[in-house]
């Protein structure tokens, strides 16, 4: 059984062996370079595997989880600041700096209309992720120019984000349910897919798979 590693180099996760003849689990940590390990609990004894409490859990979010991603995205950043994962700590921060710019519209006893700063009790998860999606907007522009396909920064984000729809997944759905007979070039059922997949889907991709529908 393997893991997962962390882009800091701490050690995530634990990796498993059992053998056969001597009947016994063994384990050790992998550190986040790859090339660092060592024994986790117990070392090579015979005895039950008892579970990592030193372990980093998990970074990241879905809409499955029973927390907020308000609240995931502080606790993440406790968990960084302990365990000195200081590319983390300074992501989450960047999102939480930018919460005073969510706002909501209210009207002064003078009728003049006005915003102010949504509360904590506010801010909802949408908010939050249109946050964490224009800093991978941004990224993903610094990286188009530096001619780089990604970095740890935009994976960091992403593991916070919707899983996005693939190509297959989008022109699935346009053979589906798209009639090109009612438009004048497959370009024009743009706002259709997009209405459906909204937010989960790349306008640049979606572009794409109808301008190859078209040249098909």
């Amino acid at each position: 059984m393997g893991g997962s590693k962390s882009k800091s180099g701490m050690p995530v996760a634990v990796y498993m062996k059992y053998s056969v003849n001597q009947g016994y689990f063994s384990s050790f940590v992998v550190g986040g370079t790859g090339s660092e390990y060592g024994p986790a609990r117990g070392g090579y004894k015979k005895g039950k595997i008892e579970p990592m409490s030193d372990i980093i859990p998990a970074y990241g979010w879905n809409a499955s989880m029973e927390i907020s991603l308000y609240d995931k995205i502080r606790q993440d950043m406790k968990q960084a600041m302990i365990h000195k994962d200081t590319d983390v700590r300074d992501t989450m921060r960047l999102i939480i700096g930018a919460y005073p710019n969510l706002t909501v519209s209210m009207t002064l006893e003078s009728g003049k209309k006005t915003t102010r700063v949504k509360t904590p009790d506010e801010i909802t998860d949408d908010d939050i992720l249109d946050i964490i999606r224009k800093f991978a907007k941004s990224e993903k522009t610094v990286l188009e120019i530096k001619k780089q396909s990604t970095s740890d920064y935009l994976e960091l984000l992403n593991t916070y984000l919707p899983q996005m729809a693939t190509p297959a997944e989008i022109k699935q759905w346009i053979q589906d349910n798209v009639d090109f007979s009612k438009f004048k070039s497959p370009m024009q059922a743009m706002g259709a897919v997009m209405k459906h997949f909204g937010k989960q889907a790349d306008g640049n991709l979606v572009k794409k798979v109808l301008k190859d529908i078209g040249n098909s």
